[in-house]
C-alpha cells in the first residue's frame, strides 16, 4: 500500500532562519531515500515560549523559507502548523496531513538529537506505529542503529555543522553570511536579525 502513495518527508523546525545546512541535508535525503518531496514545516511560535526573544515572527520565517526553496523542485515550505491548535504536536500534524492528503504517505525526518529524546515526544508510540521515521546524524549525538525499532531508519548523511543560532550571531557581529544561507535571503536575514 505504501508504494503507491507518494512518500513525503516532513522536516519540522523553527527555521529561524533557514540555512544551507537544512537545504543540503534535504538534498541528501532526497537522493538516498525514496521520498518524492520534503516539506519544511515551519513551527509556529510556541505560546509558552513567548520569552524566546530570538524567534522571529511566523510569517517572516515562512517567507524566508519559501524564498530559499524556490529553486529546489522537490522541497516545499509549509505553514500547515500555523492553522492547527497550539501547542502543535508532531503527532497531530502528521494525523491532520494524512487526512488532508490521502494520496500521500508521510514520513518524519528528525536529527539524532531528537531521536534520543523521542520517548518524551507527545504520542511518540503512535508516530512509530503509523509513520516511517528517518533519523539523520548530529554531531555529539550517537545513535545505535541496531537498537532502532521497525520503521525507523538511520540515514548516514554528512554532518552539516551549521545552526540558525550561529547565523543570528554572525548577523549581530556584522560578519559575512556568504555560503551559509541562500544568497537571495541574505538581505532579509540581515534586516530581520540585525
Amino acid at each position: 500500500m505504501m508504494e503507491d502513495k507518494k512518500l513525503t518527508g516532513i522536516f519540522g523546525g523553527s527555521f529561524n532562519p533557514i540555512h544551507t545546512g537544512h537545504i543540503e541535508l534535504a538534498r541528501q535525503l532526497l537522493k538516498k531515500l525514496s521520498l518524492r518531496e520534503i516539506w519544511f514545516v515551519v513551527s509556529p511560535l510556541n505560546p509558552f515560549k513567548k520569552a524566546s526573544a530570538d524567534l522571529l515572527d511566523d510569517e517572516k520565517r515562512l517567507l524566508m523559507t519559501q524564498m530559499a526553496l524556490e529553486d529546489e523542485p522537490d522541497m516545499l515550505a509549509c505553514d500547515y502548523e500555523f492553522h492547527l491548535p497550539r501547542p502543535s504536536y508532531m503527532l497531530h500534524t502528521l494525523q491532520h496531513l494524512s487526512v488532508d492528503y490521502p494520496d500521500r504517505q508521510f514520513a518524519l525526518i528528525i536529527g539524532a538529537d531528537n531521536w534520543l529524546a523521542f520517548e518524551r515526544w507527545f504520542g511518540y508510540k503512535e508516530i512509530l506505529e503509523h509513520y516511517p521515521v528517518f533519523v539523520y546524524p548530529r554531531q555529539g549525538y550517537d545513535v545505535d542503529e541496531l537498537k532502532m525499532p521497525t520503521g525507523v531508519t538511520y540515514v548516514d548523511t554528512p554532518l552539516f555543522n551549521l545552526s540558525s543560532t550561529e547565523i543570528r550571531q554572525l548577523v549581530k557581529q556584522n560578519e559575512s553570511l556568504k555560503g551559509l544561507i541562500p544568497e537571495k535571503i541574505i538581505p532579509m536575514v540581515k534586516e530581520y536579525y540585525g
